[in-house]
């Protein structure tokens, strides 16, 4: 691929907004200025209003909002407390928990023969099944239907057998079970989503899920971390992070400033171009095909991302667990999808044109000259052969209809026959000329009675 290709990319890529109304709308110093600034707001608000899992305000916010959840799905599906007891998250848990039992609800070491360390405070983390993602779905299905549990522990995946649990899946055929597979799913979920009842009924926050995909951090038993005046590993850590409340509730409180984030740069986006440059409102939607929205999202939130990585690194005071227990998980995912959107729209035109002259090398170099020359003789034996097949099928084509033509001649003769001539001489004639055996030609009407009556 040439430089001068490459340069048209490059150039095209930095300089492919479209001036509209006769203004130039491409990406200023002021798209860059509010989203930076947008990015400090937002990383702000989740230093002081989310902070660690149960002291943050926005914590406590979100926690009551799993609360609400699960007590309007717990009513939704049957639960009838008792008098007075409307409002009991407890109550609405322990519903949940008598009704949507599961088969790997391990909760101790003990419950798996001690094949792995695991506690009532990190087995949803360390169980599959307990993971609010497709992934969880999965292997809650599956350890439904083959009566196993599956967990994650020191990197490894491990499955035990639950064949001697009472809990079976209910259904008489393979999708009425696998629909019941899925409703204990969300039930089970939903059970443990706001903490165990047990938890809740002794006035305590308990243990909720895991956020989506966390789970899969303890596959990560890499590197050394310092924790307190010991070492971990990230997996080891994240489990750690886990059991202090990091959990779904908490992902909640963190989505707030980035959402926050979120809304103020599209407002930005959409009022500048409608009152600065004169852009009708559908114009002025913000889309992932316009470079200075993409950018604005990354400036704003590499700018959250670095205000909330400066304050976990500063306030964890070099403890891996309170780092973590700090970082904005939700916002720094984010800012990983829009660095990799970035540059696969970066790369894709520079691939596509290195695969052009890929193939073009490969017609114009690969295939040596004693190739080349095999395959244009092999066409030629394809096109010979095609000719003579077109010949043959012509000629006998042309037999045919010769052959056909005589007959319809006999045929038409024997037909403008004198009257004298009858019907069954007719036949008679036309048999001789198809070489019917005489004894089976029918010469008179008397020949037809005698085949047909014997005689």
């Amino acid at each position: 691929m040439s430089t001068l290709v490459l340069a048209d990319i490059i150039n095209e890529y930095k300089y492919n907004d479209i001036a509209q109304n006769g203004r130039d709308i491409s990406f200023d110093r002021y798209d860059a200025i509010f989203a930076g600034a947008s990015g400090l707001i937002a990383g702000i608000i989740d230093i002081f209003f989310v902070d660690i899992p149960q002291t943050g305000s926005l914590t406590k916010l979100s926690d009551k909002i799993v609360d609400e959840l699960v007590k309007k799905a717990a009513k939704l599906s049957g639960w009838n407390p008792r008098l007075g007891q409307e409002d009991n998250i407890a109550s609405a848990i322990g519903y949940f928990e008598r009704n949507f039992k599961v088969n790997y609800d391990q909760r101790n070491s003990a419950d798996v023969s001690g094949l792995f360390d695991m506690s009532t405070i990190n087995h949803h983390i360390k169980s599959l099944g307990h993971s609010p993602d497709p992934i969880g779905l999965f292997f809650s299905i599956l350890d439904q239907f083959t009566n196993t549990a599956s967990f994650i522990s020191d990197g490894k995946l491990i499955r035990i057998d639950t064949s001697s649990s009472s809990i079976r899946l209910q259904g008489d055929n393979f999708i009425a079970k696998l629909f019941s597979g899925f409703v204990n799913w969300i039930g089970h979920i939903l059970s443990d989503m706001a903490g165990s009842s047990g938890s809740r009924g002794n006035g305590g926050r308990g243990t909720g899920i895991p956020i989506p995909f966390m789970n899969l951090f303890q596959f990560l038993n890499i590197g050394e971390f310092q924790v307190g005046k010991h070492l971990n590993d990230f997996a080891t850590v994240m489990v750690k992070v886990f059991q202090e409340g990091y959990d779904f509730r908490h992902a909640g409180a963190m989505a707030i400033p980035v959402l926050l984030n979120e809304l103020l740069v599209r407002a930005f986006y959409i009022l500048r171009r409608h009152f600065q440059y004169g852009l009708s409102w559908n114009e002025c939607f913000p889309s992932m095909k316009d470079k200075t929205f993409r950018w604005m999202l990354l400036i704003s939130t590499g700018a959250m991302c670095l205000v909330d990585g400066a304050d976990a690194v500063i306030r964890g005071s070099g403890n891996a667990v309170l780092i973590f227990l700090r970082i904005n998980l939700v916002a720094w995912i984010r800012l990983i999808y829009l660095i990799i959107k970035e540059i696969y729209i970066f790369v894709k035109p520079i691939i596509s044109a290195l695969w052009q002259h890929v193939k073009a090398w490969i017609k114009d170099k690969a295939f040596s000259a004693f190739e080349q020359e095999s395959i244009n003789a092999f066409y030629i034996r394809i096109s010979d052969y095609r000719v003579k097949l077109t010949d043959e099928f012509n000629d006998f084509y042309n037999d045919l209809l010769d052959a056909h033509k005589d007959n319809l001649l006999y045929i038409q003769a024997v037909n403008n026959a004198s009257t004298s001539c009858d019907s069954i001489n007719k036949s008679a004639l036309l048999a001789k000329h198809y070489n019917v055996e005489e004894n089976k030609i029918f010469h008179s009407a008397d020949d037809v009675i005698k085949d047909i009556f014997g005689g």
